[in-house]
């Protein structure tokens, strides 16, 4: 029974991640929870819901729901980008004046302090030391 139970969980912590990859984290969850209980049961349930959760918000910060919806955001308030002479990417460490940074609003569930702003004509997510935690393409 035991070897069974290992079986099915385990086999729904590989399978998962490629069903759920797309789908962002809320329909992630649910989809890996459902997937999980039909292969193993209760157990399976609670693995499959948080493997599908976690591989539902690949692609960053922000799920992969929220980026095409947070990209439209940034644009309808016509922030002005700033010119960087080095590449926009993860990682980038940004100047503390010069550039304007926005709070990302509560309705996105970002940690703490993230803020955003523009760079090149792409938005990006910075931590509080001007670090670019995220690049939304």
């Amino acid at each position: 029974m035991k070897l069974k139970t290992l079986l099915a969980v385990t086999t729904i912590a590989l399978a998962l991640p490629m069903a759920a990859q797309a789908q962002g984290t809320i329909r992630g969850a649910e989809r890996g929870a459902q997937e999980g209980a039909d292969v193993g049961g209760p157990i399976g349930a609670v693995v499959g819901g948080a493997v599908g959760a976690a591989t539902g918000t690949v692609g960053g910060i922000l799920g992969v729901d929220d980026r095409p919806r947070f990209r439209s955001y940034v644009r309808e308030r016509n922030v002005r980008s700033y010119d960087y002479n080095g590449r926009v990417a993860v990682g980038a460490e940004l100047p503390r004046s010069g550039v304007t940074y926005y709070d990302v609003p509560s309705e996105y569930r970002v940690a703490r302090g993230t803020r955003y702003t523009v760079v090149n004509d792409t938005p990006v997510l910075v931590d509080t030391r001007g670090h670019i935690i995220e690049v939304i393409n």
